[in-house]
């Protein structure tokens, strides 16, 4: 099956420091995967890698491939439409209303200047509404918590209606109850045959997911199923043993480790 994501040989230096050092990566399609490891793995920086927002230079090298196809040889426009992108503290400007913010996610759909068709609105108003960020529509940014902000950005990012989704902390400024409102769209996206990758500190949500890429030190040390004892493993040993993975009613959850 096609990889959704696949990065060769990747290497990314930030100034004297080689973050991501020449790793290999294929990301399945239809799945969730999760990145996860220590603060300064590189979890965020190879996310932004496959999402192609650190361009090819003397910094960054290596192959990456979107469905089968090499980066390079799509176009923006057709970037913009295959993959979506949520990131950490996105910035939106304070005078926008909600509608307007998640209505940036069609632009990609959209011919130059023409205005939002019946479509565009329907899917506004179903990722608004996914989100339960419908009742805020006509406000401002300005006028929202940390909390709604970050819902109203994850449904500018759902109303691309992308094949593949990238998420960088999304969980960032939600509190329990939206966190699983989040897992459940999740899941909504993958009954839809979305791809989604997401970078998570939080393990016990991230052991909800397909597979785990685990990651230390800018590398790759473990790749598998999130259910295989392996890979809890390897996310124990990554966070030196100060977190446990045990069963509880059936669902895997991390423990501290006192």
């Amino acid at each position: 099956m096609t990889a959704a994501l696949q990065a060769q040989q990747l290497r990314v230096r930030l100034g004297e420091r080689e973050v991501l050092q020449g790793l290999n990566l294929s990301i399945p399609c239809g799945r969730w995967t999760c990145i996860v490891g220590p603060n300064g793995a590189g979890k965020s920086t190879l996310l932004k890698a496959l999402a192609g927002l650190l361009p090819l230079s003397q910094q960054v090298s290596g192959q990456l491939y979107w469905l089968g196809q090499p980066l390079a040889s799509i176009s923006r426009r057709a970037r913009a439409r295959q993959l979506s992108w949520l990131g950490q503290s996105e910035s939106a400007s304070d005078d926008l209303r909600v509608w307007d913010i998640a209505m940036l996610g069609r632009l990609p759909h959209q011919e130059w200047l023409a205005a939002p068709s019946v479509q565009d609105h329907a899917m506004v108003e179903a990722a608004l509404k996914a989100t339960q960020a419908w009742d805020w529509r006509e406000r401002t940014l300005g006028q929202l918590s940390g909390g709604e902000r970050q819902r109203v950005l994850l449904a500018r990012a759902l109303a691309v209606n992308a094949r593949i989704m990238l998420m960088d902390e999304p969980l960032s400024n939600l509190d329990p109850p939206h966190q699983v409102d989040w897992l459940e769209q999740v899941h909504c996206l993958l009954d839809q045959g979305t791809t989604v990758v997401s970078v998570l500190h939080e393990i016990g949500m991230a052991l909800h997911a397909d597979d785990v890429v685990v990651m230390k030190a800018g590398c790759v040390v473990h790749h598998g199923a999130c259910a295989d004892k392996v890979t809890q493993r390897a996310i124990e040993a990554v966070f030196d043993h100060r977190i446990r993975i045990v069963t509880v009613d059936g669902q895997s959850v991390a423990l501290p480790r006192l």
